[in-house]
């Protein structure tokens, strides 16, 4: 009898492992897609992976789907380990009904999130999906909103990614947009609200699916995404890795990883990296590099809004999120999108206790008059807020330019940055000197007989005068003009300084971010 019993028990996991049969797996794999289950096994640290709910089947009986009843209905959930840490994870089917989302795949969503935020654990959804269970109607939109419901309640409580491995369109893609971090594959994976064919349709416009919502043009051009990768297995390898600087929920501290690089390590290149002239460019990616442990920045949304880099690194084995502005695109100059990927980023660092490393190189934000009535005011406002509310460690370096409003922005002393330091190279003013001279000497300007170099020496005049970081270092601005070359050892001192930092902000609901 026990024997027996044990034999049904095996087809039935076996049944929900084959899931839509090996023909359709089969099909995955020419397509350059692995299987749902390969992809959890390739994800998590080997033989970690224990199951939820693999019998469970949907409860359709419409439409001829009483006969369809594959166990496990379409969706792999359960908990296993990455780097020996626990966390949750689902994986959309789509050899079973195309990944379609049913009441039942939904309730297996919903019951591994509502677990996740009981024990404090991130959750990673594997997204390959056709969107809804047409046969379930409303059932299966009910489904996704429960899910955006849990979504938004777990949003600053674990850390929560998504990874977009085939089609996820319609309402299924608002799940991801509300996660932290989205990783999309190149040329296997597509978000959008409407597809090609509605679009043709209602606009007629001809628009191909990977232009309309590949992973290249939600990296690049949307600021969707935050990862292109190239294939499953590399999509997964980014997952790993980014969860290595990541701590479990918004109550731990991120994970230290020991490391061997010194902390009072000098690079002599930093003296000499920025260019006399300040409007000659220089790679800010190289700044970061010379810092931080091992020269490793993990590097976020790279492809989008590149006049700022965003990113994880290390230093003395501790996670710090870097933003810095970068000179090599645009001059570094902060516009709408600059502003809303840096302020997102900030905001995520500061729900889970990352500590916030600014390098400022800005000129200010872009003039124009389509960024102006798409609304810089308010999205740069964006920025302003998030450095103001973040009360995590927040240390800036001014490594050249500092411009108005910009200056403000960029974890400036007044919005409550703890350590701000500048580099000798540094230009801290109103606004910058060519322009300011126009302004504050025009009279004079207009009745030299030598105007360039009455300019020139005038340029001269108001760098000394009003630019100089030695003025915000008298006002108590700067806390301390620095060589560069020992920015590494000023930053790991004063992370060890601020390690039990104690910060808030006023007792309320929420702020009212200027979305």
């Amino acid at each position: 009898m026990i024997e027996d019993k044990l034999e049904i028990l095996k087809q039935r996991n076996a049944a929900a492992e084959a899931g839509g049969g090996q023909d359709r797996i089969e099909r995955q794999h020419r397509e350059g897609k692995l299987s749902a289950r390969e992809r959890i096994e390739f994800l998590l640290d080997d033989g970690s992976f224990e199951e939820f709910d693999k019998l469970m089947q949907h409860r359709c009986r419409d439409f001829g789907m009483e006969a369809q009843q594959p166990p496990g209905d379409g969706i792999i959930t359960g908990h296993g380990l990455i780097d020996g840490r626990e966390v949750f994870v689902f994986a959309q089917d789509f050899t079973v009904f195309g990944g379609s989302l049913s009441e039942t795949n939904a309730q297996k969503i919903c019951k591994l999130m509502d677990l996740a935020m009981k024990v404090g654990a991130p959750v990673i959804g594997l997204n390959d999906s056709g969107g809804a269970r047409i046969q379930e109607g409303v059932a299966s939109l009910a489904g996704y909103a429960e899910i955006f419901m849990r979504n938004t309640l777990a949003s600053g409580v674990i850390p929560q990614i998504s990874a977009i491995m085939g089609p996820c369109a319609g309402g299924a893609v608002y799940s991801p947009a509300i996660t932290d971090f989205i990783a999309m594959v190149r040329n296997t994976s597509y978000m959008f609200i409407t597809g090609p064919d509605v679009i043709r349709t209602v606009t007629h416009e001809e628009v191909t699916k990977e232009v309309l919502g590949g992973a290249m043009t939600h990296n690049q051009t949307s600021g969707v995404a935050h990862f292109a990768t190239e294939n499953d297995e590399d999509c997964l390898r980014v997952i790993r890795e980014l969860l290595s600087f990541l701590p479990s929920n918004n109550l731990e501290d991120p994970p230290w990883r020991e490391s061997r690089d010194p902390f009072d390590r000098e690079e002599e290149v930093l003296n000499t990296i920025v260019p006399a002239e300040s409007n000659q460019p220089y790679d800010i990616r190289r700044v970061i590099e010379l810092v931080v442990d091992d020269a490793a920045f993990f590097e976020i949304q790279e492809h989008f809004a590149r006049n700022i880099v965003i990113g994880f690194a290390r230093l003395a084995g501790h996670p710090v999120g870097i933003v810095a502005n970068q000179p090599a695109w645009l001059a570094g100059v902060l516009n709408i999108d600059a502003s809303t990927k840096a302020a997102r980023f900030v905001r995520f660092c500061d729900c889970f206790n990352i500590p916030i490393i600014t390098f400022v190189d800005v000129p200010g934000f872009l003039p124009g008059i389509n960024q102006e009535h798409l609304g810089i005011i308010r999205h740069g406002a964006k920025l302003l807020y998030a450095y103001a509310e973040a009360t995590v460690p927040k240390i800036t370096v001014v490594t050249r330019k500092a411009y108005g409003g910009a200056y403000c922005v960029m974890g400036s002393k007044q919005v409550r940055t703890d350590l701000n330091f500048a580099w000798p190279t540094a230009e801290i003013a109103v606004m910058g000197p060519e322009g300011a001279v126009g302004i504050l000497y025009r009279r004079e300007l207009s009745v030299a007989a030598e105007v360039e170099t009455a300019r020139s020496e005038k340029i001269s005049e108001y760098q000394e005068k009003f630019a100089s970081p030695y003025i915000a270092a008298e006002r108590g601005y700067i806390d301390e003009v620095i060589e560069p070359k020992t920015t590494r050892r000023k930053l790991i001192r004063g992370l060890r300084l601020l390690e039990n930092k104690r910060d808030s902000n006023p007792p309320r609901k929420h702020g009212n971010l200027p979305l």
